[in-house]
């Protein structure tokens, strides 16, 4: 029988995918490096990964399954042991009588197929998959997959090394150790799998904390943090270096916070980190932020807000001139809804400038400007230059004081359609703050036509989604009248290895928008409190995002619960 390589070659230059040349310097590479010959026509960019496994599907006469899209059980992934399973890059799917579906990435791996028979002793039947789809199916379906790994490696550091690093010796480890610890392979490998461990379970944050008696690692997934396996406390020091080193940050600093970023091609896509280095009482904390271009949701559409919002988003959008504002607190999703905007709203025909700190995504076809108060390019001396550019649409990352507002306003006033941030927790307390910042009210009635307050809430995983009875007591407490809303059905999450036993798989925003109606704007003039504002509000026909989130947990895409969570009974 033909071997994978033999075959792939054949398939690929019959089918004229690649050229000889092209196949030649893939094998040249193969005998240099080492390695699977397909893993490196796709790593070389001669074809696309699904393209590859489509023609091998097609040529070898294997069925081809789509991992993402398939949930494998815990208990038929136990019929191989997970080190066996990642030797060869194969997954059981599925066990018929006493055949095993088995998903390899090279299914004519006739020892691979020996293995596992003398192994189970059961007959396979192999289909083929992607090799980066499998072993992330692979760390998925074995709980303690990860531990494993991190074990092996901490074993895999010379003895020399690890007495470099234990406290033990009464002194840290000098620069210049921590230099070379932070490059062995070892470590090197535990962070990359803790960063595409994040990845993977689309995280959006990464926290590396020194406690005590142990090193803790915390993944924000969902807006919640949650504890990772941890290397031991003794490799802290050189993962923190080995941070320093990716993000080009200085390495013998220990005792001023650093700030840093860098790029990594993670599960086959390439991610954006920002790093934030501070020293703490107990060592250096590291806390990195993943930006992920593939799971950034940039549609109006698709933010999660009701009809009526996104329909009065738009109307917004499409102003001549005006400012709006976006509220909410960290990690809200305002940055997403401006980002949206600005792609409902480009076009050949406008201009369009952003200022922020820093540029999160990329948007094709917008000018976008990174703040750099180092050097003086704040975002009021970014704005002034920017008005020279002939701008239609502007937004600003935020507004952190007088001088940017009053740019913002002015540009609002001449002409400018003007997106931006602010932080306050409610719509109606952005109008109080811009007085409270020194902005006359009558520049606000001018300038200003829309405050969105926004919150981001989990929803619903939709493969253990299942149906309950909402407790009278606590529909009492949010004043839901059961008795006129017969049929309205309450979900939540039982829990399953898609979502990570959370019961929640991804999150949708929440919010509510204040429209300066003239009636508003009365109000505004006469410097109106804030409730007066939101009372007013709420007769002209404003949701407050308590009521906008019990819309979402009635149409069941979130929790009770969640809207609990993140809203106060009087938003």
């Amino acid at each position: 029988m033909l071997s994978l390589k033999e075959r792939l070659t054949e398939i690929l230059i019959h089918n004229k995918l690649i050229t000889q040349k092209q196949l030649n310097q893939a094998i040249e590479v193969q005998k240099e490096k080492g390695g699977r010959l397909s893993d490196i026509i796709v790593a070389l960019k001669f074809i696309k990964e699904n393209d590859l496994i489509l023609t091998l599907s097609e040529g070898l006469g294997f069925p081809l399954i789509d991992l993402k899209r398939f949930k494998i059980d815990h208990e038929i992934a136990k019929i191989i042991p997970v080190e066996v399973a990642r030797h060869y890059q194969i997954i059981p799917i599925s066990k018929m009588g006493n055949t095993v579906t088995l998903a390899m990435a090279d299914p004519l791996n006739i020892f691979a197929i020996d293995h596992v028979k003398a192994l189970t002793g059961y007959k396979i039947n192999p289909i083929i998959s992607s090799g980066q789809d499998i072993l992330q199916t692979i760390e998925l379906s074995y709980p303690d997959a990860t531990g494993g790994i991190i074990d092996d490696l901490v074993k895999e550091m010379s003895i020399t090394s690890l007495e470099l690093i234990k406290e033990e010796r009464g002194a840290l480890p000098s620069d210049q150790e921590l230099n070379q610890l932070s490059r062995q392979a070892p470590v090197i490998k535990i962070t990359n799998m803790i960063l595409e461990e994040a990845v993977k379970k689309k995280a959006s944050d990464i926290l590396i904390e020194p406690l005590d008696n142990k090193l803790r690692v915390r993944f924000r997934i969902d807006g919640i943090l949650q504890e990772e396996q941890s290397p031991p406390k003794s490799m802290h020091p050189s993962l923190v270096s080995r941070v320093k080193v990716i993000s080009d940050l200085n390495i013998a600093e220990h005792r001023l916070p650093q700030d840093g970023r860098f790029k990594a091609k993670i599960l086959g896509k390439e991610v954006d980190f920002r790093v934030s280095i501070l020293p703490s009482s107990l060592g250096e904390k590291v806390a990195i932020r993943i930006l992920d271009k593939s799971t950034a949701t940039l549609d109006i559409e698709k933010l999660g807000f009701s009809k009526d919002n996104i329909s009065k988003l738009k109307k917004v959008s499409k102003l001549p001139h005006g400012m709006m504002l976006v509220c909410g607190p960290t990690g809200s999703g305002k940055t997403t809804t401006l980002y949206s905007l600005l792609k409902f709203v480009d076009s050949p025909y406008k201009n369009l400038v952003t200022v922020e700190d820093p540029v999160e995504y990329q948007l094709e076809g917008i000018n976008q400007v990174t703040t750099r108060p180092e050097i003086g390019l704040t975002f009021a001396s970014a704005l002034r230059s920017i008005l020279r550019q002939d701008p239609n649409i502007i937004m600003i990352g935020e507004i952190r004081d007088y001088e940017t507002v009053d740019i913002a306003i002015k540009s609002a006033l001449t002409g400018h359609l003007v997106f931006s941030t602010l932080h306050t927790t409610t719509s109606s307390g952005a109008i109080v703050r811009l007085i409270n910042m020194g902005v006359e009210p009558y520049l606000i009635n001018a300038s200003l036509v829309c405050v969105v307050a926004q919150r981001l809430v989990r929803k619903i995983c939709s493969y253990c989604k299942e149906q309950y009875q909402l407790k009278e007591e606590i529909a009492r407490n949010l004043k839901l009248n059961l008795e006129e809303n017969k049929k309205a059905l309450f979900f939540r999450g039982k829990g399953c290895s898609n979502c990570f036993n959370l019961g929640y798989s991804g999150r949708i925003g929440i919010a509510e928008i204040l429209l300066l109606t003239p009636t508003i704007r009365e109000l505004v003039l006469s410097r109106a409190q804030e409730y007066v504002i939101k009372n007013k509000a709420r007769l002209e026909g404003m949701k407050t995002l308590r009521e906008e989130g019990l819309r979402a947990a009635l149409e069941g895409e979130t929790t009770i619960e969640e809207v609990v969570r993140v809203t106060a009974p009087d938003e």
